[in-house]
């Protein structure tokens, strides 16, 4: 039989098998001292496995209900375990083909529940961070660019500012505008190091009015960072704040650097 629900929940039960761990709760000192205990309550190797199975299945499926709850959707989770346990004793209320249907009647939903939301959130941190922009460029030293990015040097520097061919090396912390932080160099204890046209624009632009040892605050719109579509841990539409500081600049090799040269061939010039 290949309904989609069997389909389905195969690939969900194997997906758990496989990454079971990441399930886990966290081992307390009481769940250490008391192994004998759990392994008390099953016959042998098979029904404890089966039991973590289905232990790591109802964890997925709980996170997987209060996400969709998210979305406005509210699965009847009694219903859930029904349409388990009467898969499993082989007296579905629904036929094959209803499975089918229903589930990608419900796909069809949270996708259109998902589009909805992402579209609202993105409206939403658009007009918050325009909101947070206004504010933050009336503050003293703040300069705004022609593209929309906003900055105030704290330090200046010395020496000359990065190209967009140099390599750079900085220390960084990147929060949104809410203060969440998403990102930040000094706590993995290792500053970054990329080519200045590698990273966002509003990276690429500030940067070039930073010199060696100087530190600088960047409030990049949007558009100038990861735009409506947003990354993992950034939503779309979002301005983000990044306080810098460039550490180092090495400038790119010279492709058009002539090679010095050997005395034997000047030598011959002069014949």
């Amino acid at each position: 039989m290949k309904s989609l629900f069997k389909v389905t929940l195969l690939a969900t039960t194997m997906a758990v098998a496989l990454s079971a761990p990441a399930f886990a709760a966290p081992a307390t000192a009481a769940a250490k001292d008391a192994p004998a205990a759990s392994n008390a309550a099953f016959k042998n190797d098979d029904q404890k496995s089966a039991y973590a199975l289905g232990a790591s299945l109802g964890r997925y499926m709980e996170n997987s209900l209060k996400e969709q709850e998210k979305l406005g959707i509210t699965l009847d989770k009694n219903q859930l375990i029904a349409g388990v346990q009467d898969a499993f004793a082989d007296k579905s209320k629904l036929s094959d083909q209803e499975i089918e249907q229903t589930l990608q009647a419900f796909e069809a939903r949270v996708k259109s529940s998902a589009q909805a939301k992402m579209e609202k959130d993105a409206k939403e941190n658009a007009d918050k961070g325009k909101t947070f922009r206004d504010t933050f460029a009336k503050e003293k030293g703040v300069k705004t660019s022609p593209t929309g990015l906003m900055y105030k040097i704290n330090k200046a520097g010395t020496g000359e500012a990065p190209t967009d061919s140099d390599t750079v090396v900085v220390n960084y912390k990147g929060t949104l505008i809410d203060g969440k932080e998403f990102d930040n160099s000094y706590t993995r204890g290792e500053p970054l190091s990329f080519r200045l046209d590698g990273v966002i624009p509003g990276w690429t632009e500030g940067l070039k009015n930073l010199k060696k040892g100087g530190k600088i605050q960047l409030v990049i719109p949007p558009e100038l960072a990861y735009g409506k579509t947003g990354v993992p841990g950034i939503p779309a539409n979002s301005t983000l704040v990044f306080d810098v500081e460039l550490l180092d600049i090495k400038p790119a090799p010279k492709a058009d650097a002539k090679p010095e040269a050997a005395p034997e061939a000047d030598a011959a010039k002069s014949k």
